[in-house]
Parts: C-alpha cells; sequence; structure tokens
C-alpha cells in the first residue's frame, strides 16, 4: 500500500482546493476532469466517466495480484447453454471452441 500524501489547502477565488502531483492525475486517468464523492467518512475521487477500463491481460494480472485463484468464468461451463438447441448453423468459431477441452474440470 502506498503511504499517505499529505497536502494542502489553497486559496482559488473564494474556495479552496488541493493541488494533485501531475504524476497521480496521470496514474489516475483525472487530465479530463475528475469526480468527488462524499462518503461521510472520507473522500473518493476517481475520473470523469468512470474508472479505466482494463484489458483481458491487466485483468489477469490483477485478479492473480490480488490471489483470485478461482476463475470467475468457469462458472460458465456449466450454466448449460449448450445444450439448448439452436435452430440456426453454429460459427466456425464457436465450433472450434466448443471441441476444445474445458480449461479445468471440478
Amino acid at each position: 500500500m502506498n503511504q499517505p500524501l499529505e497536502l494542502s489547502l489553497a486559496q482559488i477565488g473564494n474556495s479552496r482546493g488541493i493541488r494533485l502531483p501531475s504524476a497521480l492525475i496521470r496514474k489516475h486517468g483525472l487530465e479530463h476532469g475528475l469526480i468527488l464523492e462524499d462518503r461521510g467518512h472520507e473522500l473518493v475521487i476517481t475520473p470523469k466517466g468512470g474508472q479505466k477500463k482494463l484489458s483481458w491481460d491487466e485483468t489477469y494480472k490483477e485478479m492473480a495480484a490480488e490471489g483470485d485463484a478461482e476463475c470467475a468464468w468457469d462458472c460458465t461451463l456449466a450454466d448449460g447453454l449448450d445444450e439448448i438447441p439452436w435452430d440456426r448453423p453454429i460459427p466456425a468459431a464457436a465450433a472450434a471452441n466448443k471441441r476444445r477441452k474445458p480449461l479445468r474440470t471440478r
């Protein structure tokens, strides 16, 4: 966990504000604005427009870093959707995936 950063309030017209280090602005994608949420006991800053969407690779790395050994998508292996009758030709990509072995079995 990173160390807390102590900031002072600066006078900005009739208001007061904080100045964020440019490295933090870039790191958290705040270049185009931010949303400040008052949760009563803390203030939460998020990038305007929501959080950055992670790529599949970033998602995998984040799950691994958090010790999430269970694959969240394995639950779909037993959802039964592959047993539902389908009255259209199966696309080639889907047929190729169906022939592959599941990642693991329970």
